[in-house]
């Protein structure tokens, strides 16, 4: 008897696709799910989370919980918080095509929480959610509430928060230690209990990336995978606040790289940021924007920052766009990606400057 029952902990433990006892799959379309993000929902049994910081709440009953998950490319790592468990969550790292992830079979009895969080970006794939699989007579409840409140964020690979799990001395390009969570963007909306938008993609610049293309043809698509044809909706949903953090790629790869040839003046430079945020505004003609830069070297000197205090200040005049402002992430000097320390500094400095802005 002791035997078998080691046996069936291994199974649980090594293979983590079976629950030992009788188990019933709540759909994905079920409405007892809160969803955020941008997600495709075009298979509502199926929907494709692309996009960091997409996220899946949902409370229920029951002793057990198991995930079933459809990735794209097996390169993709979520957050499974439970019970508000943050410091210390199941960190699910997806396998290519439809698997079962355990993640307790040990839960007390009574009520839980859950939240599915993607820690990753539309490079390392989509991956669909096929539904929660529960004890036998459990249900899932109510969901939590909506926030009332909304921030949107386009940003490049300090706002996805890439390397910012990795050791101060490390190498930041390990996806594993890429957590969207720890990122400023996503500190601030909690800190404001907003719901956020995070469309960003390493690489990323406004006039030039490190792929072909650029945040102003990747913007307004539904998924995040590469350059496609899908199509967001902007209707779908209206934030409060959007904050634009760009144009650190386009310092390295204009100044440093000489990539774009032939190389763009100041005035070209401070248009193309002039188009890309009138490209917004366009979508949300009464939001408040907050044109951001850093922590990067990008705001080593003013010389990039000026650019779009320059932009922000002709918008102001030629527009009477009374609704946009400023914010510069001061750069520490250090060489990588922010880690969560510097996240979490830039979070105090933009949750502090919404607050006053919105009056939150």
């Amino acid at each position: 008897m002791k035997i078998i029952h080691t046996l069936m902990l291994s199974a649980l433990c090594f293979s983590s696709w079976v629950i030992a006892e009788p188990v019933q799959t709540i759909s994905a379309d079920s409405k007892q799910y809160l969803y955020a993000g941008r997600i495709d929902f075009s298979d509502k049994k199926a929907p494709e989370l692309s996009w960091p910081g997409s996220s899946i709440k949902a409370n229920f009953t029951g002793t057990s919980l198991a995930i079933t998950l459809d990735d794209q490319l097996g390169k993709n790592f979520f957050n499974v918080f439970v019970d508000g468990e943050t410091q210390h969550p199941y960190v699910l790292e997806a396998k290519k095509g439809e698997q079962n992830y355990v993640i307790s079979t040990a839960l007390k009895p009574g009520n839980h929480a859950v939240e599915i969080y993607k820690r990753t970006e539309g490079e390392e794939g989509a991956t669909a959610f096929k539904g929660l699989m529960l004890d036998k007579g459990a249900t899932l409840l109510a969901p939590p509430a909506r926030p009332s409140r909304g921030i949107e964020i386009y940003g490049d690979s300090i706002t996805s928060g890439a390397g910012n799990e990795g050791a101060d001395n490390g190498v930041d390009h390990l996806l594993s230690e890429k957590n969207n969570y720890w990122a400023y963007g996503a500190i601030t909306a909690r800190n404001l209990n907003a719901e956020l938008h995070t469309i960003s993609q390493s690489g990323i610049g406004i006039m030039i990336s490190w792929f072909p293309f650029i945040m102003p043809q990747f913007y307004d698509q539904l998924s995040a995978v590469g350059d496609n044809d899908s199509k967001w909706d902007f209707s779908q949903w209206t934030p409060d606040v959007v904050v634009i953090n760009l144009l650190q790629n386009d310092s390295w790869l204009i100044d440093r790289e000489k990539r774009l040839q032939p190389i763009p003046t100041d005035a070209q430079r401070v248009q193309a940021y002039i188009d890309f945020v009138r490209s917004i505004r366009a979508k949300y003609p009464d939001v408040q924007i907050i044109c951001a830069l850093g922590s990067m070297d990008a705001t080593a000197s003013p010389k990039w920052p000026g650019y779009i205090t320059a932009a922000v200040e002709r918008m102001k005049k030629e527009n009477k766009d009374t609704k946009l402002d400023t914010i510069f992430f001061e750069f520490t000097g250090f060489g990588g990606h922010p880690r969560i320390a510097q996240h979490k500094a830039n979070a105090e400095k933009l949750t502090t400057f919404i607050k006053q802005k919105m009056n939150w």
